[in-house]
Formats: structure tokens, sequence, C-alpha cells
């Protein structure tokens, strides 16, 4: 099995596209519902160029056997100084390339990259309580649970699901 993990490039925002929109149609990953999700092509590559343009920030591609399988994509609110050392990433994988190790490898680069960037101290998520079998990957990763927002978010009548909020430090 061939896999590689690069940086993502503008080249890659259609496909990337793709996978989000088939990620935010399962509706049970992303906050985003189908009819909200209406981002172009065009306002992808912008968003990419962004994230390629700040050194703080970064894009993964992981392709199995030269195709594009997902991605990991890390951004901070440099915005701000007291908030510029830390940032949230997101993971989105095609439904076909899920259960293959995929997910791991792309965080454990991600891991790597922030350790070496001198800028990032802290990697944070925040993730569904229903979705285990990320959470499990998170904690053996390392990420810790540092806070929860209860019914954070509604997923029907009576059906409420709370945002963990978890992280890693990067720095020692």
């Amino acid at each position: 099995m061939s896999i590689v993990i690069r940086e993502g490039t503008l080249n890659d925002a259609e496909v990337l596209l793709s996978i989000q929109k088939t990620v935010v149609s399962e509706g049970k990953y992303l906050i985003a519902l189908s009819h909200e999700f209406s981002k172009t092509v065009d306002q992808q590559k912008e968003w990419i160029e962004g994230i390629l343009q700040n050194e703080r920030d970064t894009l993964l591609v992981a392709e199995k056997e030269g195709e594009v399988a997902g991605c990991i994509v890390f951004q901070t609110n440099s915005g701000r100084e007291r908030t510029a050392h830390k940032g949230d990433f997101g993971l989105f994988l095609s439904p076909e390339y899920r259960g293959l190790g995929l997910g791991r490898m792309l965080l454990e680069e991600l891991l790597d990259w922030a350790e070496k960037n001198p800028y990032i101290e802290k990697v944070c998520l925040g993730v569904f309580s229903i979705n285990e079998r990320a959470i499990s990957l998170y904690k053996k990763l390392g990420f810790l649970e540092e806070g929860r927002k209860v019914r954070e978010f509604k997923f029907g009548d009576d059906e409420y699901v709370d945002d963990i909020l978890m992280y890693k430090w990067v720095k020692e």
C-alpha cells in the first residue's frame, strides 16, 4: 500500500472540497449541515492560499496509490499575540479510506510539523462526544481533555451532543 503525506497545494482545492462536502453530507462529524456548506472551488483556493502563506498554519494531504484520500488542516488565530502559540486542526477523510490508518498518519505528521515549528506550542481540537473512534485516536497520540461544552450541538428534538475540547502540548 503506497501512502504519501505531503503539503497541500492549490491544485488540491477541487478534490479536497469534494471530500469536505462528502463528510459534511454524512451529518455526523462536523457542525455544518449540507445546506449550510456552499463553498466554491475559488473560495477553497483562497482558503488554501491563506494557509500556505502563513508559517503558523499547514495543510497536509494524504494520498493512497496516487489518489487524494483526505487532509488535515491546522490553523492559528495568529491575529492575536496571546493565542498565536496555538491552533486547531480539522481532519477529513473520504469514507472509502477510513480505517486504514491514514487519519493517524496525518495527525502524527501534523504533530511532527508542530514540534518543529518555532511558533507552535499547543495543538487543539474540538470533537463531538459521540465520535468515539476519533477520541480514542487522539488519546492514543497523547491528547488530553481540557474541557467540555455540554449540549453544545443540537442534532434533533432532545438530542444533544457535547463538544469535547482536547489539546496536546508539543514543546517541552
